[in-house]
């Protein structure tokens, strides 16, 4: 069985639902830059403009999840877990305005599940 590169929590998937019903399509992109740029962002589908550099590395909920090319090198080995929280994050996110930040948990592939990950999509 393949492994993915990103999951959600239950919490996370049934914000992204509630998004979704309201906006319709979704992205989601983490930047890794200083601040809250290292969080990861929600947008409608198409609103965040990707730069050739930028790796989709899987789908939540059937929304493209994006992060920089120079964090992906570092967190290759890792698996991403996109949670929700209370709270206000400082950025432009979906779910900002209902009270709540996405942030990611994170676990490192074993070596069996780093040859049998999902691969990369194309942008």
């Amino acid at each position: 069985m393949d492994v993915p590169r990103i999951t959600a929590t239950e919490n996370a998937q049934m914000l992204i639902e509630t998004l979704k019903q309201k906006n319709g399509a979704l992205m989601f992109h983490m930047s890794g830059g200083c601040c809250d740029g290292s969080q990861p962002m929600c947008f409608p589908d198409g609103e965040f403009r990707t730069g050739s550099s930028d790796v989709c590395i899987g789908l939540i909920e059937d929304c493209r999840f994006y992060i920089a090319g120079d964090q992906f090198e570092y967190l290759k080995h890792t698996q991403l877990i996109l949670d929700v929280t209370p709270g206000r994050g400082s950025s432009f996110s979906m779910e900002i305005p209902m009270g709540f930040r996405f942030f990611i948990r994170s676990r490192l592939f074993t070596d069996d599940e780093l040859g049998r990950l999902v691969p990369l999509l194309a942008g």
